[in-house]
């Protein structure tokens, strides 16, 4: 008596899987095309959402997902997916959803007697792996990295299909899979299989609905064989959603497996402060990472970070003049990245007398008007206008919001000894000279999301300073910041404008 409600509740999901309703051709992104399948005797019909900044033309390539049940799936694919990339957590990617002719037989593996055309699997999955994706890879600019979703017979057919041709794909979404079937022949499968895929490199997410679903779904069973039998190369997870219905557990299904696959995947690379500087012999900085610090890993001697490396935390001493090295690690490793900053010993720049006639109260400016895609040599152009940073300053005063140019120029004074971070950011390019060096360069276009900064030990005196500064289109942005040695030693350090008093130029 235990067995029947299992069995009924089978019966009404396979019923369910045939009367679910497709969503209709006008609601699916992208473009359709086809593919005339030998293996499955019939012309298939797919749809291809292309990467929502794709050039024809350009070199990049892109992870491809596969969406089986294409008809309903592959519009709330394409969603969540564009809505983590926005986010900043995946890569853009080529959506292919296979649209269905018959569901029952391409994604089961078995005959059964309840639906008569049931048991194609094997040829479909011959059918994606030998005519299907080399299609993809040769029409659309794929990179050969490929993910499978599916959802309750398509996730019973993902984990048929990670069992039985591992390296089609190298990852797996199985959400809510139907692994009854066949009186659990997945599950049987499963203790052979899951040792086989030892170095495979492989991501599996699995998820199902919290209590009875997951029971009546045979995901436990699974659960506890993925525990007992997969190798440590298998990167997998079992998630359980409450309060979900079979229909509804696709959602967090979709976005916790992207989430899953692209774990420790950042849009930027590291970012940390200073970036890069000059260290005073025995004496130490201090470096600071503000951003999420679970997935990047460091070194200070100018090695190559790996997993055994130290995690990064938000406060940092570097105890020593070196490189110091920081690396995302993401599951996919071409996606992990790296940022390396040189702290070299040394004394600083030297202060210079205060210009002659340099009065406080602002730095000068001379602005300019042109279109350009990086800075243009300024000394070679005419100013249309000068005057003072001072309290009055303002981008949005000037005379155009685009296509314009500034050049700041003066004297900094410092009236404490130790150690300075200066910093800027802006949207488009600039570039900062410290006592006529090249300090930071953040030239070309760009917003403003990035900071560039650097370490000095400064003397107390006199520096000369000049920002350089250019806006195309677009909202225009553009700080000057630093810290003073009391803001460096702060616990939480905050950097600020340089205060009109130490601001020298001449009148």
């Amino acid at each position: 008596m235990k067995h029947k409600p299992a069995i009924f509740f089978s019966a009404t999901i396979a019923v369910l899987c045939i009367f679910f309703g497709p969503a209709s051709a006008q609601d699916i992104p992208g473009k359709k095309d086809s593919v005339n399948s030998s293996v499955l005797g019939q012309k298939r019909f797919i749809q291809v959402v292309l990467p929502v900044n794709y050039k024809p033309g350009s070199a990049d390539k892109y992870d491809v997902i596969y969406v089986t049940d294409g008809d309903d799936n592959t519009k709330t694919v394409a969603d969540i997916q564009q809505f983590i990339t926005r986010e900043g957590f995946m890569p853009q990617v080529i959506i292919v959803g296979v649209l269905n002719i018959d569901r029952n037989k391409d994604l089961t593996p078995t005959r059964d007697e309840g639906l008569n055309t049931s048991g194609g699997a094997d040829k479909f999955l011959a059918f994606l792996k030998d005519e299907l994706i080399p299609y993809v890879n040769k029409t659309y600019p794929s990179d050969g990295e490929n993910i499978l979703f599916g959802h309750s017979f398509g996730g019973l057919f993902v984990t048929y299909a990670l069992f039985n041709e591992p390296d089609t794909f190298k990852s797996y979404i199985a959400a809510d899979p139907s692994y009854w079937w066949g009186k659990g022949l997945m599950i049987r499968a499963a203790a052979a299989k899951l040792p086989t895929l030892a170095n495979q490199e492989k991501t599996l997410f699995i998820s199902g609905r919290e209590g009875q679903g997951m029971k009546e779904m045979a995901i436990n069973p699974m659960d506890t064989l993925l525990q007992k039998y997969a190798p440590k190369s298998l990167d997998w997870k079992v998630s359980a959603y409450p309060n979900e219905t079979h229909g509804t557990v696709r959602l967090k299904s979709i976005y916790d497996g992207l989430r899953f696959v692209y774990e420790g995947y950042r849009v930027k690379a590291p970012e940390f402060h200073p970036m890069a500087g000059i260290m005073l012999k025995n004496k130490p900085i201090t470096i600071w990472d503000f951003d999420d610090t679970t997935k990047v890993r460091f070194t200070t001697d100018g090695s190559m970070p790996t997993m055994a490396s130290p995690t990064i935390s938000r406060v940092i001493t570097m105890q020593a003049p070196g490189t110091f090295t920081a690396k995302i690690f993401n599951r996919q490793e071409k996606y992990n990245k790296i940022t390396a900053g040189v702290f070299n010993e040394g004394l600083g720049p030297a202060p210079v007398k205060k210009g002659r006639n340099f009065q406080p109260g602002g730095f000068h400016y001379a602005y300019y008007q042109g279109t350009w895609d990086k800075l243009p040599d300024f000394s070679q152009l005419k100013p249309v206008k000068e005057g003072i940073t001072d309290k009055d300053f303002d981008l949005g005063k000037l005379p155009a919001k685009e296509n314009f140019g500034l050049v700041i120029s003066g004297q900094i004074e410092i009236k404490e000894e130790g150690y300075y971070v200066f910093a800027i950011a802006s949207d488009d390019g600039s570039r900062l000279y410290f006592n006529n060096g090249l300090l930071l360069d953040d030239d070309g276009l760009h917003d403003n999301s990035d900071t560039k900064s650097y370490i000095l030990p400064l003397k107390k005196g006199f520096y000369p300073v000049r920002l350089e500064y250019f806006q195309k289109d677009g909202g225009a942005g553009m700080k000057f910041l630093y810290l003073t040695p009391r803001l460096v030693d702060a616990k939480e350090p905050k950097p600020i404008a340089i205060p009109l008093e130490l601001q020298y130029s001449g009148r």
